[in-house]
């Protein structure tokens, strides 16, 4: 019995809350070390996986980047595959394809995370980055509509780590720490879709921007898509090789709870005898809302807001480049792809201040669903307020579209992680790998109507130019917005309710 209460007190910090008190004799400079050691090896995957290329979560970021950094050019591949009959058109076809992989990931990510529930969360981490290289390659190689939606489609449906990352940083981390943990994943997330943009809009048709270095005849200049896609897929690459020194929670919480709970239940038998006692504790631990997913309506009420904020989000992430690189006619920037590399390169640096310093002291004092709230109420006039600042020009728009993209990013996250936070309060630690996976499923959905609504939606906005309510880029807005005060009428009771005490 000794020898298994020096092994509690020493636990590493992952160890769950049910064994903190025994973890307060930890030594203070290992607590530190295992800390910093698996939250920079998760903050490094985070940022390979922005790729979303889609880049969620170390291994988020080379997922989100392959996500977001094909929306600088998406407008400039659609026209150069010529299945769009009209320039109009356009936004239709390229919702498509940024829809392609969500939709994908809608109808895989229950099953991967029951796969991370079983064998744990680094295998479904490494083979999704590994998918990321491949994958990610052969969407830069497309030389048609066609074989572009495959390739998105496919990365979609094989790459399942966003779940068990989420899963993953609220299991490496104890509860005083979970606000900054779920705060890096959104953050390097959050990067990832901002600086996925960025590396593909300043490196997408390089022979063209960049004649001195390629040739039209180089491999870059016959597939002009191709280099911001291999630069994600090696970054990807890194972040794979990384996952081996990632260590596993699932595991090893498993084998530390089997253990207390051996010991628990000698304890409870000694005193009380077999009279069965300890099954009643069980029980009790695990109530049926908790063993019920689907039952368990806090989880379910914060996926069903986290899916509509998640709607609004990759809708305006599609519209917003669409939006920038279209003509002024249409009320649009005209942006090229590098000016829209250079406004999300900078949206990205203020989302990692922000999210680094300012949300983890904000969220302790009004809390993750008040911080949603706040967030969308000031999102709804910052929207408004894109269709003026259109028509401005020169210094004051780079500096008015600069700032309005920095802020209406910090807050989009700000409200995702919110959401993650009483998500994966709300169950216990062998069900979070499930229950992330129902809720990438529900989101993906949910993103995968966003880009193609968001196309439909800029299309069909773009022929309203001469009508009297809400012409053009107005209409846009105007219907994010409503999208967004859904969101944020959902956010109080009875309908989002928040878990009444955590879950080990």
């Amino acid at each position: 019995m000794a020898s298994f209460a020096f092994k509690i007190a020493y636990a590493p910090v992952y160890s769950y809350t049910h064994i903190e008190a025994q973890n307060q004799l930890c030594l203070k400079k290992d607590k530190i070390f295992l800390w910093h050691r698996a939250l920079c090896a998760y903050l490094v995957l985070r940022a390979l996986m922005t790729p979303y290329s889609s880049s969620h979560k170390a291994c988020f970021t080379p997922v989100s980047l392959p996500i977001s950094s094909l929306f600088p050019f998406l407008y400039f591949m659609i026209r150069d595959f010529h299945v769009a009959q009209r320039e109009e058109d356009i936004g239709y076809y390229a919702g498509y394809v940024g829809s392609a992989f969500m939709f994908g990931r809608a109808l895989t990510s229950v099953l991967w995370g029951m796969i991370a529930d079983r064998y744990g969360r680094k295998p479904v981490i490494f083979f999704g980055t590994i998918t990321v290289v491949i994958l990610n390659t052969l969407f830069g190689l497309s030389t048609n509509f066609w074989m572009a939606v495959s390739t998105r489609f496919l990365l979609g449906s094989l790459c399942g780590i966003l779940g068990p990352m989420r899963a993953y940083a609220s299991e490496i981390c104890r509860k005083e720490y979970q606000a900054l943990g779920m705060s890096i994943i959104s953050t390097s997330w959050g990067i990832g879709l901002v600086l996925g943009p960025a590396v593909g809009g300043f490196l997408a048709q390089p022979a063209e921007k960049y004649p001195q270095i390629f040739s039209e005849e180089s491999l870059f200049g016959r597939f002009p898509y191709l280099l911001p896609c291999l630069l994600i897929s090696i970054f990807a690459l890194g972040v794979s090789i990384l996952c081996f020194w990632l260590p596993e929670t699932l595991h090893m919480h498993t084998k530390d709870n089997e253990e207390l709970e051996d010991s628990n239940d000698a304890g409870e038998a000694t005193i009380n005898g077999p009279d069965g006692k300890q099954n009643m504790k069980k029980s009790e631990k695990y109530p049926p809302s908790q063993q019920s997913l689907l039952k368990n309506w806090p989880l379910m009420s914060s996926i069903i807001v986290y899916c509509v904020f998640q709607l609004h989000d990759m809708a305006y992430t599609e519209i917003f480049s669409l939006w920038a690189v279209s003509p002024r006619k249409y009320g649009g920037l005209s942006y090229s792809t590098a000016d829209i590399g250079e406004v999300l390169a900078m949206t990205g640096f203020g989302l990692l201040v922000f999210q680094l310093f300012v949300y983890p002291l904000v969220v302790r004092i009004f809390g993750p669903i008040m911080v949603s709230r706040i967030g969308a109420v000031i999102t709804i006039p910052l929207l408004s307020s894109y269709p003026f600042i259109a028509m401005l020009s020169g210094l004051s728009l780079t500096i008015l579209i600069n700032c309005a993209s920095i802020m209406k990013n910090v807050l989009s996250v700000s409200i995702t992680t919110g959401l993650f936070l009483l998500q994966n309060r709300a169950v216990t630690q062998k069900q979070r790998g499930a229950a992330n996976g129902i809720s990438m499923s529900a989101m993906s959905l949910s993103k995968a109507i966003g880009p193609a609504g968001g196309g439909s939606l800029f299309s069909w906005a773009q022929k309203r130019q001469n009508v009297f309510f809400l012409q053009g880029s107005h209409m846009v807005f105007f219907i994010l917005n409503i999208i967004e005060l859904i969101g944020l009428l959902m956010t109080f009771k009875p309908f989002l309710l928040e878990p009444a005490t955590d879950s080990s």
